[in-house]
């Protein structure tokens, strides 16, 4: 860093009272992640109002080399959002960056700031009679401008796509504090590569988002909401094939949950009741959406949907929520699984992939090779299986000391089961991005091409090493950093 002192005097002048501060007060909730593994610390905070103001600053960041953590919501989930603790990055938030610009109820289209919030983001199109088809359980917390950054998924990618399939259009301000700008959506643009693919899924290590046209969809005219009781994970998979094929479109989620993870979030919410009244080893989630004019014909299809898969073998027992009510609460058992396992003791949680239609084999192949190498463990995968991707989570020996395990055994265990992912084709990291957690690994697993690749770009975008330091890939070795 160049002059620390005429810096903080110039960024001070730029931001205002309001969108600069040293305060440790002030700044102490943004320095940890929000799973509580990552601490760092950091030269200021700041929050800009304007595109404008992102683009003077990191021109301000530049001159003197000052390193820039972005962040949103700080919700993630792989501590890519926290700074280091050398104490010489700026934390630069766009949290007052939080306008929906516009929304065109023609076009569905909403043009957003970073900081919006996802839950505001739905509340806004449902007035204007639509929605923004992606959701997730952090959805008060999360941000635009984050989930663009990270590529989130969550529970509607089965049927929408990722955070990627609904951007539009982007503004982001790059390293030199140059603003790249193609809110505009167009159909078609064949005026070479599409350049806002290099910021989305990029964590902040290539630019900051500070805007994106988002697509929109018509508001649903009903939906239904089943909760069936397996035997398997195999046969969850059989089900969602058979649901496919006979739903089609209909279908916008289908989540997998072991009996143990369900156990867990009952003992977690005191008014929490099971959909059913037996024991099963799994349970799916199964969501059908109807657009206005076709919510009629939802009852009937769950109807025909459960009656064949009775007769198929497939499920052990089933229901159908009655209401709304009933239906946000078989939600709310699905969405509380982390926190209910946070508050059994430490775990470590893996975010994995494999090809769709091996992620059941996996999954069975998986737990018994985790929990036998590692003795005392608990093993649980859940999520989004027609996505391919689970939620595979080691829990930890009863009574192992928190922070102790994870940074211990907890760290052969990540190894070993990323190792497996890899053995079976698949990612490390399927949509809560690489941050500072998964990045030592994925230099140890990525294809050395691809690996190679990204540094490029990197280095070509942000030549000095200031956007994210130490998150997501490193320059080349040999090239300029700070």
């Amino acid at each position: 860093m160049r002059d620390p002192d005429s810096f903080l005097a110039a960024a001070a002048d730029l931001l205002g009272q309001r969108g600069f501060t040293r305060d440790p007060e002030l700044m102490d909730a943004w320095l940890t992640d929000w799973r509580g593994r990552y601490t760092g610390r950091a030269l200021a905070l700041a929050s800009p109002a304007s595109t404008a103001e992102v683009s003077a600053l990191m021109r301000l960041c530049a001159r003197h080399r000052v390193p820039i953590v972005p962040q949103g919501g700080n919700s993630g989930m792989s501590g890519g959002a926290t700074p280091d603790d050398s104490g010489q990055a700026l934390v630069l938030s766009l949290r007052r960056m939080d306008a929906i610009r516009t929304i065109d109820r023609d076009a569905r289209q909403a043009v957003c700031e970073a900081g919006v919030v996802l839950q505001t983001l739905h509340e806004a199109a449902a007035a204007e009679r639509l929605r923004f088809p992606l959701t997730l359980g952090g959805k008060g917390s999360a941000t635009v401008g984050g989930l663009i950054a990270t590529n989130a998924g969550g529970t509607q990618v089965l049927r929408h796509g990722t955070m990627r399939a609904q951007v539009l259009g982007l503004e982001g301000v790059l390293a030199d504090g140059s603003v790249f700008d193609t809110l505009t959506p167009l159909k078609k643009d064949n005026r070479g590569f599409d350049l806002k693919q290099l910021l989305i899924g990029s964590e902040g290590t290539l630019g900051v988002i500070t805007a994106a046209t988002l697509r929109l969809l018509p508001e649903i005219g009903g939906r239904v909401v089943l909760w069936a009781g397996l035997n398997s994970i195999s046969d969850a998979r059989r089900l969602l094939l058979h649901c496919e094929a006979r739903a089609g479109g209909e279908m916008e989620g289908f989540e997998v949950i072991p009996a143990h993870s369900l156990a867990a979030v009952l003992d977690h919410l005191p008014d929490a009741r099971s959909p059913l009244a037996g024991d099963h080893r799994w349970h799916a989630l199964i969501e059908l959406v109807g657009g206005p004019g076709e919510a009629d014909r939802l009852p009937a299809l769950a109807e025909s949907l459960l009656g064949q898969a009775f007769e198929a073998g497939l499920v052990e027992d089933a229901t159908i929520a009655a209401n709304e009510a009933q239906a946000e609460q078989f939600w709310l058992l699905r969405d509380s699984i982390s926190p209910a396992e946070r508050a059994i003791g430490p775990a470590m949680q893996h975010d994995i992939s494999v090809p769709v239609d091996r992620m059941a084999a996996f999954v069975e192949h998986a737990v018994p090779e985790v929990e036998a190498r590692f003795s005392g463990t608990r093993a649980v995968a859940f999520g989004h299986l027609g996505d391919g991707n689970v939620h595979f989570h080691v829990l930890a020996p009863q009574g192992a000391p928190r922070g102790e395990w994870e940074d211990g055994e907890g760290k052969a265990i990540s190894s070993f089961v990323h190792d497996l992912v890899t053995d079976w084709g698949g990612s490390i990291s399927a949509e809560h991005g690489i941050g500072q957690m998964k990045r030592d690994e994925l230099e140890r697993l990525g294809d050395p091409v691809a690996m190679a690749m990204m540094r490029s770009v990197k280095q070509a975008l942000d030549p000095q090493g200031l956007l994210n330091p130490g998150k997501l890939v490193a320059l080349a070795p040999g090239a300029s950093s700070n």
